[in-house]
């Protein structure tokens, strides 16, 4: 694999998104902002607070932290699916010098690229909103890549096995949807069965929700464990999208 042809990809993915942000934008912009409007208004109508934080600003951070993970999970799942089977854009890309894994890589660099735009956007308008303590949330822009990768690997692993499109409401529906619900972005998960906080640990959104949160507060030792997580499962499921990739093109 060579850095320069992946960023090819990178560029080549960058340089069509400028022409259609705008839809892009609206499918993962508005669906955050409508639910810190209904949620943090509407609901913190009646929770006034949540350890003793407003439960707008408690939820706020965790919206960015989502925001992240749907975008690239979009980007990596339709958007490379549509990609690679039915534009032959992949096909064309192939009859180049680029590699399989070249383009697996660009790929995921591209996915945790909107992982990091879209929660950016989501940070500047809940510190808009004076949802945030601390300026120290801007560090959490370098960790939405290091997790945007995490979503990258999963979405890309997934595009690799699903026999069509249409299986991928399964990976949203089974996998991402309980994620967002049990990570922590609306209520503590000390309030359900402590079986529900075991499984969590092991998704990468409770642990970018646990960072956002901190962050937001200006905390920083508190959730070191939490981006060494992240670090060290970028590392362990790095392998599979290229194997799983060469062996679907191949095929």
């Amino acid at each position: 694999m060579k850095i320069k042809r992946a960023f090819r990809i990178w560029q080549r993915n960058f340089t069509v998104y400028k022409k259609l942000y705008l839809s892009s934008i609206a499918f993962n912009f508005v669906e955050p902002v409508l639910y810190l409007v209904a949620m943090g208004l509407g609901l913190g109508g009646l929770v006034k607070d949540v350890n003793g934080v407003p439960y707008i600003k408690f939820i706020a951070p965790g919206l960015i932290a989502s925001s992240a993970m749907f975008a690239t999970a979009s980007e990596c799942t339709y958007g490379t699916y549509i990609r690679m089977a039915h534009q032959k854009t992949f096909d064309a890309i192939l009859a180049t010098p680029v590699s399989i894994d070249d383009l697996t890589a660009g790929e995921m660099i591209w996915g945790a690229t909107k992982s990091v735009f879209y929660g950016s956007i989501i940070t500047l308008v809940i510190f808009l909103f004076g949802l945030v303590d601390s300026p120290v949330i801007i560090l959490a822009i370098p960790v939405l890549f290091i997790s945007g990768m995490i979503f990258a690997e999963i979405s890309i692993i997934t595009t690799a096995v699903v026999p069509g499109i249409d299986f991928f409401s399964y990976f949203f529906t089974v996998l991402l949807t309980p994620s967002f619900l049990f990570s922590g972005i609306f209520f503590p998960l000390d309030t359900l069965p402590p079986v529900v906080t075991k499984i969590a640990f092991f998704t990468p959104l409770y642990h970018l929700v646990n960072i956002c949160r901190a962050f937001s507060a200006g905390s920083l030792y508190s959730v070191r464990w939490d981006i060494a997580w992240l670090i060290v499962v970028v590392g362990l499921l790095a392998p599979y999208p290229f194997r799983l990739m060469r062996r679907r093109m191949i095929k």
